[in-house]
């Protein structure tokens, strides 16, 4: 089989193409390019993030690797498609007082989509697209569907990221790595003689100040408590997050942190952890996986963040392809823009953006 894999530099990706290639298929790496060059930045800004000035090091590395392996090596600018689909959603929705997750939005429109078809359009053939994702794919014979499951490294599990991948897209994916720890990757890297086996994870979307990408001018507004008791000033509601805890600068008696954003006034709302917690949210854009969709309410699990374990929840459709989801237990720092993504015997049933906490 001829496989296209995608090749970030990093250890992960590496043992993928390597694997493959020992398991007697035709490999061909490629690296998709996103860094925008007119983007602004300040300081100094580490390479271990996926939008960065520093990509060339990372090209390099794959490079180096589909090199060792003998193996065909591709860099697909997919920069401009970047910046629409992920760069300019990320920069509307802070706007809109809202806090995105550009990961997901790469994987659905620019690591599964624009890169192969950019590769097809170069003339470069293949069956398959492989990635490094910590995520399994499985085909139900009896719904006759293809299911993104949790990775058995639930530590590393990116199954939270590919929920909004479609069925067409998952019919030709490969992760190899999803039955696999981080801790065997890496003795496997090393057991291949790469070069990449202790390069350290790639940790963020950007590693530098997000005013980069916003490029918004500095707009002293208030800090205020649930009473309207103004506490202080910050200098831009989309400078913070639901849930934030640091960078405030405000004097109490406990932590406080960020329960709330108005836009319009250009206020944060803060209050103590237990102001933190609801019972409930409101999620629309709903694409489903594993199932074709939802008439009744459905008792499930739910993950709010990638770092969180799902949780008891029950799912309750409304109209408009929106949800209302219901915790058994009340969960911390809801956040609008966020993703809310349902688990069933760890597979994705599906997902949809948070639009409000109840």
């Amino acid at each position: 089989m001829k496989i296209l894999v995608g090749m970030s530099g990093g250890v992960d990706s590496s043992v993928v193409a390597t694997m493959l290639k020992r398991q007697g298929h035709e490999v061909v790496g490629a690296t998709m390019s996103i860094w925008d060059k007119n983007t602004q930045f300040n300081g100094n800004i580490k390479a271990d993030s996926c939008f960065s000035p520093h990509e060339e090091q990372d090209i390099e590395a794959a490079k180096a690797i589909c090199k060792q392996l003998d193996i065909p090596y591709h860099v697909l600018d997919c920069s401009a498609r970047y910046k629409k689909m992920v760069l300019d959603n990320f920069k509307s929705e802070y706007k809109a007082g809202r806090t995105p997750n550009p990961c997901v939005m790469c994987n659905s429109y620019i690591k599964f989509n624009a890169l192969p078809e950019e590769a097809k359009a170069q003339g470069i053939e293949f069956d398959m697209f492989a990635t490094g994702h910590y995520a399994q794919i499985m085909y139900n014979k009896m719904t006759d569907r293809y299911e993104i499951h949790r990775g058995v490294d639930h530590t590393k599990d990116q199954s939270y990221f590919l929920y909004r991948l479609s069925q067409e897209q998952l019919s030709r994916i490969l992760m190899p790595l999803g039955t696999l720890s981080k801790k065997e990757v890496r003795a496997l890297a090393q057991e291949y003689g790469l070069a990449v086996s202790d390069k350290p994870d790639s940790q963020d979307f950007y590693a530098g100040d997000i005013n980069d990408i916003l490029q918004n001018k500095p707009e002293i507004g208030n800090f205020v408590n649930k009473d309207g008791k103004i506490l202080g000033q910050h200098h831009g509601y989309w400078n913070y997050t639901i849930g934030q805890r640091r960078g405030m600068g405000i004097a109490a008696a406990r932590p406080l942190y960020v329960i709330g954003i108005n836009k319009e006034n250009n206020e944060v709302l803060v209050g103590f952890e237990e102001e933190c917690e609801r019972s409930g949210l409101i999620a629309d854009n709903v694409c489903w996986s594993a199932i074709d969709g939802l008439s009744e309410p459905l008792e499930c699990e739910a993950k709010i963040r990638s770092s969180q374990q799902p949780v008891a929840a029950k799912v309750i459709p409304l109209t408009d392809n929106s949800l209302q989801v219901m915790f058994y237990a009340k969960q911390k720092a809801i956040a609008p823009g966020q993703s809310v993504v349902f688990y069933q015997n760890d597979a994705i049933l599906g997902g949809g953006f948070i639009r409000e906490a109840l």
